[in-house]
């Protein structure tokens, strides 16, 4: 059983994936045999989503423009700070004061490319404060969490009913 929850734990930290396939894939039938209970899943996941997060926060804006001068990463690196700052400058215009809810909403919604891992390098971008970077996210990763549980079970309980 500690085997299922540390590969959706290690799941969820995955950019991209996140917990938004892993919450899925600890409900799916066929991938562990019977579906994990949801609260602990959606604990574990959370608690996996979350961990990169302050890391993310931290370092990957400095890393980014430590390797924007050198010769094999400078290019994709410059690509991504300057990227990064102009959709920071956007999002920060047309959001105005309620850029924390900005940041939880874009993290909440469970769309490809809007999770915590993209969540916190804007807020990195835009110079939030890193307590409200990180609750904003949190925020969104519970939001993203509950929606996933939700479509999941009842994506999996209507499989069931058919077959």
């Amino acid at each position: 059983m500690l085997i299922k929850y540390l590969i959706i734990f290690f799941v969820s930290m995955i950019p991209i994936i996140e917990l938004r396939g892993a919450i899925p894939l600890a409900l799916t039938p066929d991938f562990f045999g019977e579906p994990l209970p949801i609260i602990p899943a959606y604990i574990v996941c959370v608690i996996g989503n979350m961990i990169p997060v302050p890391f993310i926060y931290l370092f990957a804006r400095k890393v980014l423009e430590w390797g924007a001068d050198k010769p094999v990463t400078g290019g994709f690196f410059t690509f991504c700070l300057k990227k990064g700052e102009r959709g920071g400058k956007v999002l920060q215009e047309k959001a105005g004061k309620g850029l924390f809810a900005a940041l939880l909403i874009f993290v909440g919604i469970p769309l490809p490319g809007t999770g915590a891992w993209t969540g916190i390098l804007a807020a990195s971008f835009l110079d939030m404060d890193f307590k409200s970077s990180v609750l904003a996210c949190m925020g969104g990763v519970l939001m993203a969490g509950l929606i996933m549980g939700a479509a999941s079970m009842g994506f999996f309980s209507a499989l069931q009913a058919l077959f």
